[in-house]
């Protein structure tokens, strides 16, 4: 099976990469069952990378119906070790406006209906989730993101809801006042699920919206956020080929995103049932042997 270092997760409006060379459709299955839809497997300036649209082509899948471990552990499959997820968001700030580009560094979570992790049923791991994004890879994304000249800020708190619904306005005033900077409904469980595979993710939050706080700005609508997303679809494509190389030149990781497992694991190993083993071997294998 062909493999990528860099993966890619295609949010709203983004649901496929023209850029790719050389692209083959690959189906994978997993434990978790399927993923969103084929994986495209092709490079980016002579990198091997792997494109997933998050949501499947056509916008078929609501953000509480993604099934995530899958697409996580399909991405693992293929040997990537760097996942950047292009999402839609609202922002929380006047001076993010609709059209930035923000690479964040927390999340807050206010999601209540998707399964966070790959593990359980025998095999007890607690993950260290302090720094959600690998500060490594998002470094590379706002590099590569500034080199196309788009507005891009570095920094800022992500808050996931459940959706599918937007915000009401009490919500939205609420959520200004706990001091987050962006808000969306897909950054998790990704970012959980990536760190327990050891995989290096990073968000490249485009802002649609200013949600629904701001006083002088239309209702958050379906059109108004397709309509910014395809604006900045040349960005997101002129980043990605500006990021490819910058990722495959780091060499080995030395982030701890690559070690992650390693001291997550509480369950007594001859404890672990054997079929559970058999089955997480591509997650725990090295740990469990």
């Amino acid at each position: 099976m062909q493999k990528a270092i860099l993966g890619v997760i295609g949010g709203s409006g983004v649901y496929d990469v023209e850029t790719l060379e050389e692209p083959t459709e690959i189906r994978v299955t997993t434990p978790y069952g399927d993923p969103s839809d084929a994986l495209v497997l092709g490079r980016l300036a002579g990198v091997p990378v792997a494109f997933l649209p998050r949501h499947g082509r056509g916008h078929r899948i609501t953000p509480s119906e993604l099934n995530s471990r899958a697409n996580i552990y399909a991405l693992k499959s293929l040997g990537v070790q760097y996942i950047v997820a292009i999402s839609a968001c609202g922002s929380m700030r006047e001076d993010l406006a609709p059209r930035h580009i923000v690479i964040p560094d927390q999340v807050f979570d206010r999601t209540k209906a998707r399964p966070s992790t790959f593990f359980g049923n025998g095999l007890v791991v607690h993950i260290s989730f302090d720094e959600p994004y690998c500060s490594v890879l998002s470094d590379l994304v706002y590099q590569a993101v500034h080199k196309t000249g788009a507005p891009v800020h570095m920094g800022g708190t992500f808050l996931v809801i459940e959706g599918p619904q937007f915000s009401t306005k009490a919500e939205s005033r609420i959520y200004r006042q706990w001091g987050v900077d962006l808000i969306g409904m897909t950054a998790l469980p990704e970012a959980k699920l990536a760190r327990e595979a050891e995989i290096c993710y990073a968000a490249m939050a485009h802002v649609t919206d200013f949600d629904v706080w701001h006083a002088t700005e239309a209702p958050v609508t379906v059109a108004m956020l397709i309509e910014n997303l395809m604006a900045n679809a040349v960005v997101t494509k002129e980043a990605l080929m500006h990021l490819a190389p910058l990722v495959a030149g780091q060499g080995e990781r030395h982030c701890k995103c690559a070690t992650a497992l390693s001291t997550a694991i509480i369950t007594q190993r001859d404890l672990v049932p054997a079929k559970l083993k058999q089955d997480l071997a591509l997650l725990v294998g090295k740990y469990l042997k």
